[in-house]
Parts: C-alpha cells; sequence; structure tokens
C-alpha cells in the first residue's frame, strides 16, 4: 500500500516549492492582467468579458510555461506556441460577424482576446514585464483609443477606412 502511496505522492512532484512559486506567480499575473482587458471589454458590453480572458490568458501561461517546466528546448516551446496562435486565431473568429452590408462587428474584441494571449505568454514564459506593458498598451488601445474614436467619427456617418 505505501507503494501506491508513493506512485501517487510522485504523480504530483513535478515542481519544487521554487518552482511552484514562480509558476504560481506566472499564472496570477497572467490572469490578472487578463481580467484587467476583459473588464474593458464587458464595461462595454461585449461578449467576451473577462471569464473568457482570464482563460485565455492563463491557458496561453500554461501552454507556454509546462513545456519549459517538462525540459522542452526552444524549438519545441516554438511549435507550441505556434499551435496557440493557431487557436486562438480560430477563437478570436468566433467573435466576428458580418450583418447587413458591409457592417461587421468583433474585430476589436477577437483582436483584444489574440493579445490576451500573447500577454499570457509573456507571463508563461517568465517575461513579466512584457507582459504588464503589452496589457497596459492594450488597455490604453481599448480605453483611450476607444473613447477617442467614438467621440471623433460619431455623428459623421462614416469612419476612416
Amino acid at each position: 500500500m505505501s507503494e501506491v502511496f508513493q506512485a501517487i505522492a510522485g504523480e504530483f512532484a513535478d515542481l519544487t516549492a521554487v518552482q511552484f512559486a514562480k509558476f504560481a506567480v506566472r499564472l496570477v499575473l497572467a490572469g490578472g492582467l487578463a481580467a484587467l482587458l476583459g473588464w474593458e471589454r464587458w464595461r462595454a458590453g461585449k461578449s467576451a468579458g473577462i471569464r473568457t480572458h482570464v482563460l485565455v490568458g492563463l491557458g496561453a501561461a500554461g501552454f507556454a510555461a509546462v513545456p519549459l517546466q517538462a525540459g522542452a528546448g526552444p524549438d519545441g516551446v516554438s511549435r507550441v506556441l505556434q499551435g496557440v496562435a493557431a487557436g486562438i486565431g480560430f477563437l478570436g473568429a468566433g467573435c466576428i460577424m458580418k450583418h447587413e452590408g458591409e457592417t461587421v462587428h468583433g474585430l476589436t474584441t477577437a483582436a483584444g482576446i489574440w493579445l490576451t494571449a500573447v500577454v499570457g505568454i509573456s507571463a508563461g514564459l517568465g517575461r513579466c514585464g512584457s507582459a504588464i506593458l503589452l496589457a497596459a498598451a492594450g488597455l490604453f488601445t481599448l480605453s483611450v483609443l476607444g473613447r477617442w474614436e467614438h467621440s471623433t467619427w460619431s455623428g459623421t456617418g462614416h469612419r476612416p477606412v
């Protein structure tokens, strides 16, 4: 019976305490930054809100961090990240809808999901400063530039191409 417990315990021994702490910090950062991006989309009344963005950020961080923890080299991690980029593209495409005529909705939300994945990947790879800078640039774009765009072009009947 002791062998069974040792075998089970061995299944949970993939991280030392230091590795666990580093991974936890990366996940908290990815989830927190993703939540900020998702909050902005939720506040704007968009369908992909806080939970969607947090799941994308955490998932991307996991896809980036776990291969590194397992000993994958740069080529292996690169292949995983290529798969994440393709998968996120598919998820983002589900946010885009074309309505009557030329009206397309959801492009900004799709782009935000794509950015959230990059924020998660950055955090998962331990590039925490990069993750914060990317999230800040995204929040600026969604909030400040979004308000500016709306105030500049509302009421004119057209938008720039």
